[in-house]
């Protein structure tokens, strides 16, 4: 997602077009103007200065330190376990890592399986008493409890991993995940024998949207006449749904799947049936050899760590980030044995692209569904396009889920 300059309602808008009921989304959009401008490089404010971080228009640093000079306390909101075998298990890695990295200098807290609801602004509120000074949330469902803590605890640190609010104390963090998707879809195109591709998709929302898109292209990359049908859970975590979906596609022939899930139900029931693989958020290739291809991983503590540190320093300013394959924020997960030499040669070279221009993926022509054109010959999709983005491309076999 890069030429970032858009309102933080922008989202918002989107998931209202789509008509879709999520209770884990954040609420309207009136709470802030707060705009972020464009940049995919270094970015800096008050001395705080990282790559793919846009500090948000007029936000001033936040000094969220101890005042009695103690260590820093940081804490992580999970809205799984840290065992899941994908989402939160590789969030929880990232708080290994600021945990290894600075050991004694700051007092390190989680709270898994948090679901969205009422719970999290009371989890929150424990954790402001207990003396956290940052507070990492994990789930875009969080975002309206961070929001409104961000505005009660007006000296706590507030980020939030996915999402699309802002307020002075409270950043947005997330990464380009629809460019190692498309890597994805690069395999599963390519190991899929008869032309049909599976999707366990959660909610439909711009991020998962884009996401499937972006793997949809990736497969017809490789084999062109693909499709890719997809199955909506309305969940993030729950393995019996993702494994009925699982299923279902299976059945309806697919010999290629992939589950954008915070579990590796999908995996296991592609393994009954001997069916290729395409994980997400972790390396599960040890687990499923015979079947894996790769996933699309995400590395937290490329963000998580300069945002302690610059806590600690007291130079935390509000913004926005995203990385990408070029700062190592998203990447893709072992190949298994079934991705050739060829199609890794082809990832690779795809993958270098995206290094230097996140969305390449997304130039058109590229058209809808119905055949309506979606992006012009030659135009690529801006982010704000692809923040927003609430269609299903040529190629897709199935709906949007209605509220």
């Amino acid at each position: 997602m890069n030429q970032r300059k858009y309102k933080k309602g922008l989202a918002a808008l989107a998931v209202l077009a789509l008509g879709v009921g999520v209770t884990a989304c954040g609420g309207d959009s009136s709470g802030s103007d707060t705009t972020v401008a464009s940049s995919d490089s270094m970015a800096s404010g008050d001395g705080f200065t990282m790559a793919n971080f846009t500090p948000s228009d007029g936000a001033k640093v936040v000094d969220c330190r101890p005042t009695d000079g103690s260590p820093l306390k940081a804490a992580w909101i999970y809205v799984g376990p840290i065992t899941d075998g994908g989402w939160t298990q590789a969030h929880h890695e990232g708080y290994k890592a600021a945990v290894a990295e600075f050991g004694d200098k700051i007092v390190a807290t989680y709270k898994e399986n948090v679901p969205e609801g009422p719970e999290v602004a009371a989890t929150i509120d424990q954790l402001v008493k207990d003396g956290n000074n940052i507070i990492f949330g994990t789930s875009f469902g969080f975002q309206d409890a961070f929001y409104e803590s961000a505005a009660k605890y007006p000296n706590v640190c507030f980020e939030m991993e996915t999402g699309y609010k802002f307020q002075n104390n409270m950043s947005e963090a997330y990464g380009a995940g629809e460019d190692t998707d498309y890597l994805a879809g690069i395999a599963a195109g390519a190991a899929s024998k008869s032309g049909k591709v599976g999707a366990v998709m959660p909610f439909a929302i711009p991020e998962v949207i884009r996401g499937l898109n972006s793997f949809t292209l990736g497969v017809r990359k490789s084999n062109p006449k693909a499709t890719v049908q997809v199955q909506w859970t309305s969940t993030w975590f729950d393995p019996a749904k993702e494994r009925q979906a699982a299923e279902s596609l299976l059945s309806a022939g697919v010999d290629a799947l992939w589950s954008a899930q915070d579990s590796p139900a999908a995996g296991e029931a592609a393994q009954a049936k001997g069916a290729f693989w395409v994980g997400y958020d972790s390396d599960q290739s040890a687990n499923f050899a015979d079947i894996w291809l790769t996933a699309t991983t995400y590395h937290w503590a490329v963000y998580e760590i300069p945002r302690i540190k610059a806590a600690m320093d007291g130079k935390w300013i509000a913004g926005d980030y995203y990385g990408g394959l070029d700062d190592g924020f998203v990447s893709l997960a072992t190949f298994g044995k079934n991705v050739s030499a060829d199609t890794q040669k082809v990832i690779a070279d795809e993958a270098e692209k995206l290094k230097t221009n996140k969305g390449a993926q997304f130039t058109g022509p590229i058209n809808k569904q119905d055949g309506t054109v979606a992006i012009e010959a030659g135009k690529q999709a801006s982010y704000a396009d692809k923040m927003s983005m609430n269609y299903l491309i040529e190629g897709v076999v199935g709906d949007l889920p209605k509220s």
